[in-house]
């Protein structure tokens, strides 16, 4: 049981701990971060399974993990609240030629990242961006401005 209760609290504080560390685009993470990410879960898997490494008390981990995952995902859907609190919102970050640095600041994100995610869709301008939001998953999206 003990297992069950350690694996639960562990589970809620990473996903509050990623909400708070903020978005970067998967493809923009730096190494450092990777490594936060890896470090954090080694951390968390040890106060999990504690001294007992046997196969029933890692299954058991394993099995409560899954579970909170149905859980948090079947609130989400029932509750959207709920779903924006977990996986945050989009984020406006530039809107017609200004740039919103406060909300780059916070999630890690500089000019030149939604300079290349403009570049993939084939703008080399910033006038030409009429908005840039992040996702939320952490991926740029460009809205083009018209010609």
């Amino acid at each position: 049981m003990g297992t069950v209760v350690r694996a639960t609290l562990a589970y809620w504080a990473l996903i509050i701990v990623v909400r708070a560390i903020g978005r970067r685009p998967g493809g923009q993470m730096t190494p450092f971060e990777f490594v936060l990410i890896f470090f954090i879960g080694g951390i968390s898997i040890q106060a999990v399974v504690t001294d007992d490494r046997s196969l029933t008390n890692a299954v058991t981990a394993v099995a409560t993990v899954a579970l909170m995952h149905v859980v948090v995902t079947a609130l989400k859907q029932r509750f959207p609240k709920f779903g924006r609190v977990v996986d945050g919102t989009p984020v406006l970050i530039f809107e017609n030629g200004e740039w919103h640095r406060k909300r780059m600041m916070h999630h890690g994100v500089q000019e030149a990242d939604v300079m290349a995610a403009a570049r993939a869709q084939g703008l080399e301008r910033e006038d030409q961006i009429k908005y840039a939001v992040i996702e939320r998953k952490g991926d740029i999206s460009i809205i083009k401005a018209q010609s």
